[in-house]
């Protein structure tokens, strides 16, 4: 169930970045002045967190990987309220990090059950015979690649 767990991780992730995504193409429909007053407005909320101190809740995998995708559209350090730059770069080197995991999972694929069980059999019934040799006859008169 452990090696479920990361593909649910992941839907999650995904499904909010479609969220956010729509969101941003709702936006783009706004005119320029509500986009500007809606900035102005959310800037006003986060000075008043900043001049009271206000801890903000920690950041979800698919907020940081938004907000990193989001960084690469404009000047960010300046817009940069509630984390650091130092930050904000190390949420980027976790999605890379994140992506080329997924990417390159280790192992190879899983073989079929009744291939798997032939190679059982030929073990059983040839006792002598070691992984190469079960591999080799396969090759040679299945012509199956193990």
């Amino acid at each position: 169930m452990r090696h479920v767990e990361p593909f649910l991780h992941l839907g999650r992730v995904v499904a909010t970045l479609w969220v956010d995504l729509v969101r941003v193409l709702g936006s783009s429909l706004r005119s320029r002045t509500a986009l500007a007053a809606e900035n102005l407005f959310l800037r006003k909320q986060l000075a008043l967190y900043r001049e009271r101190q206000v801890k903000p809740r920690r950041a979800s995998d698919p907020v940081r990987l938004a907000l990193v995708l989001l960084a690469r559209r404009f000047a960010w350090r300046e817009a940069l309220t509630i984390v650091q730059p130092a930050t904000l770069l190390r949420w980027h080197r976790e999605m890379f990090r994140l992506l080329w995991r997924w990417r390159s999972r280790p192992g190879r694929p899983r073989l079929p059950a009744d291939l798997q069980r032939l190679i059982a059999a030929m073990a059983r019934s040839n006792p002598t015979w070691g992984e190469e040799r079960i591999a080799a006859e396969l090759l040679v008169k299945l012509g199956i690649r193990v």
